[in-house]
């Protein structure tokens, strides 16, 4: 089986080989293969939904608060934007990951609103981008950003750097395969991480992109994103790489039914055992209560994480600081 990674970066982890294709050059999942297909989707489209009829019954809506104040104060804290949206500001740099600052299609409604204007983003240092999925990848929400910040640089996986370039017009960006650091990334250490995905932003293009977490460190503090991820011996993995994280961003969403869903996205229980295997101090609840992307309703998700009762876990309100 080939491997390959990009032969600039350093790879942190010492036997590993690079990310794995098969032999038509498209990636894979390293323990756990992603094998679910086009007739999956139709049993899951077509079969028994049972939440479906209690969806629209669910006022459960995300509570948002105005983080305008974040991007004047200029210390360091994270806020959580909505789904797998975050800025973070660490050793004085701004970063913004994942952002999504809109509806990414017609199919894709918003339910919890943006905590700040857009044209506030501004003096933004990085650009993280995990994936090429919508809800992850908006090509509306990227051009924006870049508009407003010319000398934005980019990090994000291998052949993902096409589409940057191609939304913005920069060259200044970074692809990492799993377990490399990036260059270039001021007094900050980032790496790239596994997780258990996929990629496709449309019907031809599967996993010709890679997917994957990111690993954030200034000094002693160490944030891990975790990106969308179903459960595996990943995080175990990158607790051995990284054995002091401090706050663990792992999503909870989009993961009914779970027979179809858990290749790609843990459920609340097996988000809190992942984040149990990093090692982190502190769990953030992300990829819940903004998009309605799989059966289970909007509020699920916050219940059953919130049922599990552990001090371990911060549930964020969007738009709210975590000073850091």
């Amino acid at each position: 089986m080939p491997f390959i990674n990009n032969p600039d970066l350093e790879t942190l982890k010492p036997d590993w080989q690079g990310n794995p294709i098969d032999k038509n050059g498209r990636f894979k999942n390293h323990i756990q293969p992603m094998d679910m297909g086009w007739r999956d989707v139709w049993k899951w489209q077509s079969g028994p939904r049972p939440d479906k009829k209690i969806k629209n019954a669910d006022p459960f809506r995300l509570i948002v608060q105005d983080a305008t104040s974040f991007m004047d104060e200029g210390r360091d804290g994270i806020v959580w934007l909505g789904h797998a949206s975050y800025l973070i500001r660490l050793g004085g740099k701004l970063m913004i990951i994942d952002p999504v600052l809109e509806s990414p299609s017609m199919f894709m409604k918003r339910y919890s609103r943006l905590p700040l204007k857009t044209e506030s983003l501004r003096n933004i240092d990085l650009l993280l981008l995990s994936h090429d999925h919508r809800d992850h990848a908006d090509s509306s929400s990227i051009k924006k950003i870049a508009n407003q910040n010319p000398n934005l640089r980019y990090l994000t996986g291998l052949n993902l750097g096409p589409l940057i370039r191609s939304w913005t017009g920069s060259k200044n960006f970074q692809e990492a395969g799993w377990y490399q650091k990036y260059t270039e990334t001021f007094d900050l250490n980032i790496s790239y991480l596994p997780s258990r995905h996929w990629g496709r932003r449309w019907l031809t293009d599967t996993n010709l992109r890679l997917w994957g977490g990111f690993m954030i460190q200034y000094k002693n503090t160490c944030i891990y994103f975790a990106g969308d991820s179903g459960y595996g011996p990943h995080f175990k993995e990158i607790a051995e790489v990284f054995p002091e994280i401090d706050y663990a961003m792992i999503g909870i969403g989009a993961f009914k039914p779970e027979w179809f869903m858990s290749a790609s996205h843990t459920s609340p229980a097996l988000a809190y055992e992942a984040f149990k295997d990093s090692k982190a101090k502190k769990m953030l609840p992300m990829h819940f209560g903004t998009f309605d992307l799989a059966d289970e309703t909007l509020g699920e998700p916050h219940r059953l994480i919130s049922n599990i009762g552990s001090p371990d876990i911060n549930m964020l309100e969007v738009g709210q600081i975590l000073y850091l």
